[in-house]
């Protein structure tokens, strides 16, 4: 089973919620990895519309291969209601419970969704990354804040995305002439690994393999064609 340590209780207020990532975005840190990795894993989530039920996914992967290693799901009640920016408080509840179901305790974890690259600087990937004590990045599909220049057109190229003259992110281009990504570190990483490993796992899609992967996953989960993790 895959561990975490427990850092606060989500039967938070929204109020609440904005105090501790004021607190706990003091203890994120961003640096190059202490070694190489090996295995990789992708995170995402699922919802119905207008509904509570969470389905959250997370496929383990071996980064030299992209060989899927393991995968877990889950299907549970989202703790804390929809707003922006406290997406976390919503989300990392079911992707912890998927976690314990793991058997292998990938090196290194990406996030559908951002890392610094968010108002107060502790998205999903940052506040996951204190929970998982690993580290972690974030690779969204739109911006939340920062601006950048459109990188040219070519697979590989990015632009810094800056928010209040800090740079927090890239916006990366994953495929020749497709939308970039945005790609921002969680915790114990930094920026520019987190675009090397984004280009290392894309499998030819926008999206790169690991959370493309999770994100199949709890789209069936979702529709019934796959049922959760005992």
């Amino acid at each position: 089973m895959a561990h975490y340590q427990s850092l606060h209780n989500w039967n938070v207020s929204p109020a609440e919620a904005v105090a501790l990532q004021q607190q706990f975005r003091t203890q994120i840190r961003i640096e190059p990895l202490a070694e190489s990795p090996k295995t990789i894993a992708g995170c995402d989530i699922s919802f119905n519309k207008f509904e509570e039920t969470v389905y959250a996914g997370i496929v383990v992967l071996r980064l030299d291969t992209l060989e899927t290693i393991e995968e877990a799901g889950v299907i549970s009640t989202a703790p804390f209601p929809y707003i922006p920016g406290l997406l976390s408080f919503r989300e990392i509840p079911s992707l912890l419970e998927a976690w314990q179901k793991l058997k292998t305790e990938p090196d290194v974890v990406m996030f559908d969704g951002h890392g610094t690259a968010h108002p107060r600087r502790i998205g999903i990937a940052s506040h996951a990354g204190l929970f998982l004590n690993r580290p972690t990045f974030g690779c969204g599909k739109s911006v939340l804040v920062g601006k950048y220049d459109e990188p040219t057109l070519e697979r590989g190229s990015w632009s810094a995305m800056r928010h209040y003259g800090e740079v927090i992110g890239a916006a990366l281009r994953t495929k020749n002439k497709v939308n970039p990504v945005y790609v921002s570190p969680g915790h114990l990483i930094d920026l520019e690994t987190a675009i090397s490993l984004t280009l290392q796992t894309n499998g030819g899609y926008r999206i790169p393999e690991p959370t493309r992967r999770a994100h199949n996953l709890v789209n069936a989960l979702r529709r019934g064609e796959r049922v959760a993790t005992t």
